[in-house]
């Protein structure tokens, strides 16, 4: 059985975006040394992440801002939701930044993650081949539209691999009193990306979050055929993510200092004006938000967690 380390260099070696340090000289305050941030200078950083992260670019075009800051590098290992927690369950992460509050809740009620904070929103949609053989096209209700899909028995990709993503369809199945299954539904186990290029070839309908699907929209011929509420769609497809550190109390080899330092950088003004503007083929893909005027204290624990002094 391998253990902690051994574990670690092997997710690092495979990682699906493995971000290489540019090692800067920046003043910093706060103790912190010309040659990075004090304490973490040359260390690296172990996130698992959902693969929509990974897909559209956007951590290879945040990352090397918080690289050369501290004079660090971050392994970003794209599993999808499930097993991006999973990986940090195991010891093997330091930091999870993914999009199944649900999930997210299970994973810290359960002690393994802690200090969350809400971090971007993007929204889901349904998309599918433009002659709609279910004709679900404009619908506003993303529950009506899962069902004129099962009704119709057209064809239907799902991921089926325990991500964000995939939860949510679950969670809209459910909601739509329709339990799927039938040769027109099909499990691929896959992350979003393979799941759109499988739906496109099967002209099959799928869940996709915004982001993935605009950063694939020019090689499919796949279109948005119920919006999100990003676009006046049904608030149901709201999409949003969220950033935790691994508790050190837990996996002592978590390398906690790095993970509150990341936490501080993408949530401040700088890091979350770049997710704002960042853009493919003219397109905001993710939306900031981890600064608020009225903030949600609510975001730092599981939902509907209160102390036992709130209830006096």
């Amino acid at each position: 059985m391998p253990n902690t380390m051994q574990r670690r260099k092997f997710l690092q070696g495979v990682g699906l975006a493995a971000i290489a340090s540019t090692a800067g000289c920046t003043q910093l305050t706060g103790g912190q040394t010309e040659s990075g941030g004090a304490g973490v200078s040359g260390e690296t950083l172990t996130l698992t992440t959902t693969t929509s992260t990974y897909d559209t670019g956007l951590l290879d075009e945040i990352h090397p801002q918080f690289e050369e800051m501290y004079d660090v590098t971050v392994d970003a290992v794209a599993q999808g939701t499930g097993a991006a927690l999973e990986t940090a369950r195991n010891g093997d992460s330091d930091i999870v930044m993914v999009h199944a509050r649900g999930l997210e809740d299970e994973f810290m009620r359960n002690g393994y993650g802690i200090n969350r904070r809400d971090l971007m929103f993007n929204d889901f949609v349904i998309v599918g081949p433009e002659d709609d053989p279910a004709g679900i096209e404009g619908m506003g209700s993303a529950t009506e539209a899962l069902q004129a899909i099962a009704e119709a028995e057209a064809a239907f990709v799902s991921r089926g691999d325990n991500s964000g993503t995939h939860t949510k369809e679950l969670n809209l199945w459910e909601a739509a009193g329709v339990e799927p299954g039938g040769d027109w539904y099909q499990e691929i186990g896959a992350g979003m990306g393979e799941a759109l290029n499988n739906a496109n070839q099967q002209g099959a309908y799928t869940l996709s979050d915004r982001g993935t699907f605009i950063s694939q929209r020019s090689e499919i011929d796949l279109v948005i055929l119920v919006q999100g509420p990003i676009e006046g769609g049904p608030e149901l497809l709201s999409n949003p993510y969220g950033i935790l550190a691994v508790n050190p109390a837990v996996h002592e080899d978590a390398n906690y200092d790095l993970a509150m330092a990341y936490i501080g950088w993408i949530t401040s003004p700088g890091a979350q004006d770049a997710i704002a503007n960042y853009e493919m083929n003219g397109e905001q893909l993710f939306y900031p938000r981890a600064l608020s005027e009225d903030p949600d204290f609510q975001q730092y624990v599981p939902e509907g967690w209160s102390s036992d002094s709130d209830s006096e």
